[in-house]
């Protein structure tokens, strides 16, 4: 018991010896012995092999010469050394040569990332090294667990350093319970979210100097954008889309909760999305976004999908058909 308690307040190190260590050592080699229980503050002296048992008598331990310790103790270190400078000179031997033949202006503007691992780490360093303002759009209205702890990492590493984040989603947002813990572990004043009714795919810029747009659909990939002519673009598309965005602090401005929701569904039948596109672009489960869509051709009277979209065609989708007065009447109009 002794032995766990003084390991729990003894933390540094394998390769380290502390100060108490070495007056203790230093006492044992004077001595030529020391009492075990003398040794318990710094176990590290046993650990590092500098004592072993004295073998007439388990109370006491007896000191290894330094010499003897010294070289047992530097031959893992050797080894490793070694081992790395025989990587170094294998890498050398086969890229060094090489030099010679990449063009003189290589193309950076435009990196592709792939695998969630070097998208997350290339996120990671972006946000160690942001000083200004981090811009954010994301698609749907609930994030994933793993993606929530990664973004509050990143989050903190960002208004540590003095800068600010806003945060562009959809209206389903609102209604995350993950989000709203997310928000909760972050100071005020350092970040502003906004909703909309639909939005671009994932954006994230840094500085206005580089940003991230997923590659492929699964976002398995990624693009890093440092052209300054497509970073600035990406930026103003930002903008626009934030200019029109509602405050997260403020209430939507519909009488029915789901009433953005319908109309941004309502937009995309129209187009003629089916379930699963309209679903994935609103950020909810294809099972809530047929429920909705029941709702919908209930409303205005619609007989199918097919006659709904047609009404709303008809109507100019000027409100959303949550009575059927309302899209009877522009319907009749001539």
């Amino acid at each position: 018991m002794h032995t766990e308690g003084a390991n729990q307040t003894h933390a540094h190190g394998n390769r380290e010896l502390c100060p108490p260590a070495v007056r203790l050592y230093e006492t044992a080699l004077r001595n030529g012995r020391i009492a075990r229980a003398e040794t318990l503050p710094a176990p590290c002296l046993i650990e590092m092999a500098l004592l072993h048992p004295d073998p007439l008598d388990d109370a006491w331990m007896r000191p290894v010469p330094p010499s003897a310790a010294l070289a047992h103790l530097l031959g893992p270190i050797t080894r490793e050394i070694d081992e790395r400078i025989r990587l170094t000179a294998a890498l050398s031997s086969s890229l060094a040569p090489l030099a010679g033949v990449v063009s003189d202006d290589p193309n950076l503007a435009i990196t592709v990332l792939e695998g969630r691992s070097l998208i997350a780490a290339s996120l990671r360093n972006a946000s160690a090294v942001a000083r200004e303002e981090v811009l954010t759009a994301q698609p749907g209205g609930n994030r994933l667990t793993d993606n929530l702890g990664q973004g509050l990492e990143n989050a903190r590493a960002v208004i540590a350093a003095g800068g600010r984040m806003r945060h562009l989603y959809q209206h389903p947002v609102r209604h995350s319970p993950g989000f709203a813990a997310y928000l909760s572990q972050l100071p005020p004043g350092h970040l502003e979210v906004r909703t909309t009714e639909q939005t671009i795919d994932r954006l994230i810029a840094f500085d206005r100097t580089v940003a991230y747009v997923p590659a492929t659909p699964d976002r398995t990939a990624a693009l890093e954008i440092r052209h300054p002519a497509l970073v600035r673009y990406l930026v103003q598309v930002y903008e626009v889309l934030w200019a029109q965005a509602t405050p997260y602090s403020e209430q939507l401005p519909a009488t029915a909760p789901d009433a953005p929701v319908q109309l941004s569904i309502a937009r995309l039948l129209t187009e003629g999305h089916v379930d699963d596109v309209v679903a994935r672009r609103m950020g909810i489960s294809v099972r809530t976004c047929r429920a909705h869509i029941a709702k919908l051709v209930q409303a205005p009277g619609a007989t199918s999908r097919t006659h709904l979209g047609a009404l709303l065609v008809r109507s100019g989708i000027s409100e959303l058909p949550n009575s059927p007065a309302t899209c009877e009447n522009s319907v009749r109009q001539p």
